[in-house]
């Protein structure tokens, strides 16, 4: 007499009684799977739009403040540069410059009119000229700049027939000893506030000239 096998299913999914699950049974757990995976879903896509629209809106605040902070230290570095240049010419004069003329803003131009570069204040007389750099807060940086900025007075002067002798100085509201060093380092005079006025360090050594 053949003996007959009873199928078995030992995973969880079954029913405790043996009995395999229905099609019924097993395409309802299937919908409310997928019903589960579909609200997730739903729930992160939210919360991908929600953080891209504080991402966008800190991107546009920081932007505002940005331009706000340049537009704010622009201002400030006009103030102080109009603030030194009518008192340089005085100041200078106890290193031995006798400069007759200072000028805000100089802008030197081809002859085209396309402008090559400008000079904050630039101080001069018949000898000598001095370019100054005002800084509301003067970095490394700002010196390379300046350096390169005089590279580029000589040659223009050069080209003009401009033989006077040309001179560097940087002035700061905010700087760093570090920044100070440098700067004095490299030939060029700094000019930082004090009180009321102004002090002006002379560089380490000669002056470098251009």
């Amino acid at each position: 007499m053949p003996v007959t096998q009873t199928a078995r299913y030992p995973d969880a999914s079954h029913p405790a009684d043996g009995n395999p699950p229905t099609f019924e049974s097993v395409w309802a757990s299937f919908q409310e799977n997928d019903r589960i995976i579909k609200e997730h879903a739903k729930e992160m896509e939210k919360l991908r739009k929600s953080q891209e629209e504080t991402a966008r809106q800190m991107d546009l605040q920081m932007k505002e403040y940005n331009k706000r902070f340049g537009d704010f230290t622009r201002r400030f570095g006009e103030v102080v540069e109009y603030m030194i240049a009518p008192n340089l010419l005085k100041k200078f004069k106890e290193y031995g410059f006798k400069f007759h003329e200072a000028m805000s803003d100089r802008v030197f131009s081809d002859d085209d009119d396309n402008a090559l570069f400008e000079v904050d204040i630039f101080l001069q007389n018949g000898d000598k000229a001095m370019l100054v750099e005002v800084k509301t807060k003067l970095t490394t940086e700002d010196v390379k700049e300046h350096i390169e900025r005089l590279e580029n007075m000589r040659a223009y002067a050069d080209l003009h027939g401009d033989k006077r002798i040309f001179l560097g100085a940087v002035a700061g509201v905010v700087m760093t000893l570090h920044v100070k060093k440098y700067a004095l380092g490299r030939g060029f005079y700094v000019i930082e506030p004090s009180g009321e006025t102004f002090n002006i360090t002379p560089p380490n050594g000669q002056p470098k000239e251009w």
